[in-house]
């Protein structure tokens, strides 16, 4: 589960989750600050992300989520040790906290006993690592947006909507809307994702398969966001992501 959460100007709270964040990414892997930069499993064929190795186990996946970082597509010199276990730990939090909404692709985190061919690679892979169903994945990214940020807030500025949502006139950055709306965007291999209308959606992954992503988006966004709530965070936005297995389609 990947998401956008935004913070605003509330800069002094995003510093203190961020912090909270890297403490419990050290506590969950017993300390250990050893930096993960790059992984290397002999065998196994290996894609490499701005952050994630993903290695090819045949009918599943191994997503490794390293310590490097990146912004803007451009991954950083300097790598934050723990961030691939923080990740990993936020993903799972969130695929079992879906789990009886929407099927998921997660299997396990690889934080106990390690499978027997991989226990050479223990050291780079416990407590960061998803074993994973493969799936093909549907090449929308599925966003929803609750508050007015981001690159949504200049499409406001420049149309008074976004993604063909036509919204109130007068609201403000980081307003909050009326509801939550769905804005997809494509899903690049090469450079940033553009924000596309349902329809051009439809017209790519196919009408009923939209507007079963929508629901989902919807659903689970507005379930993450009241949680949230309760925690002293505000979800502005968040990014689904969904993959075909079969005759379902998983959060990937």
């Amino acid at each position: 589960v990947k998401t956008g959460t935004h913070y605003g100007g509330f800069g002094r709270l995003r510093r203190v989750v961020i912090r909270t964040f890297l403490y419990a990414a050290r506590a969950s892997d017993g300390g250990n600050e050893m930096i993960v930069t790059q992984t290397t499993l002999s065998g196994y064929p290996c894609r490499r992300g701005k952050v994630r190795d993903v290695y090819d186990l045949g009918d599943e996946l191994l997503l490794v989520a390293t310590d490097r970082i990146s912004a803007y597509d451009v991954v950083l010199p300097t790598p934050i040790p723990g961030k691939g276990a923080m990740l990993t730990g936020i993903s799972r939090f969130w695929f079992e906290k879906f789990a009886d909404a929407v099927p998921h692709h997660l299997i396990d985190t690889l934080d106990g006993a390690m499978p027997a061919d991989l226990e050479p690679y223990a050291d780079q892979l416990r407590g960061r690592t998803m074993r994973c169903r493969k799936c093909e994945v549907v090449p929308i990214e599925c966003v929803v947006r609750g508050y007015l940020a981001g690159s949504g807030w200049k499409e406001y500025q420049a149309n008074g909507g976004v993604c063909g949502v036509e919204l109130p006139a007068g609201l403000t950055q980081c307003a909050k809307l009326p509801e939550p709306i769905f804005t997809p965007a494509t899903k690049a291999d090469q450079g940033h994702d553009e924000n596309i209308s349902f329809e051009r959606a439809c017209e790519i992954a196919g009408r009923e398969v939209m507007e079963l992503l929508r629901r989902r988006s919807l659903e689970l966004y507005t379930r993450a966001a009241e949680y949230a709530l309760t925690r002293g965070i505000i979800i502005a936005d968040t990014k689904f992501e969904f993959g075909r297995r079969g005759d379902e389609y998983l959060l990937i």
